[in-house]
């Protein structure tokens, strides 16, 4: 990570010893947390969290009813009975579990999508002022690289400087 930026502030350093260079920064986090989108995002990103929640409350009722039939009715079952319902209580216990422990890996990966287009405003309104204003290089405020013109990427130049062969565009 360190040689990493400090790759980048040797970049960053050399660049803006050309004239031509202009760097600079975007708040992200700051624009999202201004847009009129991000009320539907929250709305629909609860809104899916609390339907995991309905179908993990199902679940946990049907266990529950499960576990009281057999209480019930254990001392008139064959052994074979007792271990086929067994098995089914444990199935439901272990999917209980899983759907527990996965569940807010779901609430975030639904986040991500929803958020998605959000993020793709924000790039391609970059893009634009970046264009526009003839910028070189625009950095998050975490300094990492957010917009970057192609005529300062000298990817393909190192490449050949090594003799490794550039693969053709869309491959």
């Amino acid at each position: 990570m360190k040689k990493f930026s400090i790759l980048i502030i040797a970049i960053v350093t050399s660049l803006q010893i050309n004239a031509q260079s202009k760097v600079g920064t975007i708040d992200v986090d700051f624009i999202i947390s201004k847009m009129p989108l991000l009320e539907q995002v929250n709305k629909d990103t609860n809104a899916y969290g609390q339907e995991l929640e309905n179908q993990l409350k199902e679940k946990v009722s049907k266990y529950e009813a499960l576990i009281k039939v057999y209480q019930e009715n254990e001392a008139t079952y064959t052994e074979e009975i007792k271990k086929t319902r067994r098995d089914e209580i444990i199935a439901i216990e272990q999917d209980i579990q899983k759907f527990q422990k996965n569940g807010s890996s779901l609430v975030q990966i639904r986040q991500n999508e929803l958020m998605s287009p959000l993020y793709q405003l924000i790039g391609d309104a970059m893009n634009i002022v970046a264009t526009e204003e003839k910028f070189t290089q625009i950095f998050t405020i975490d300094n990492s690289i957010a917009y970057l013109d192609p005529n300062f990427d000298i990817t393909k130049k190192v490449m050949v400087k090594l003799e490794i062969p550039i693969p053709e565009e869309g491959k």
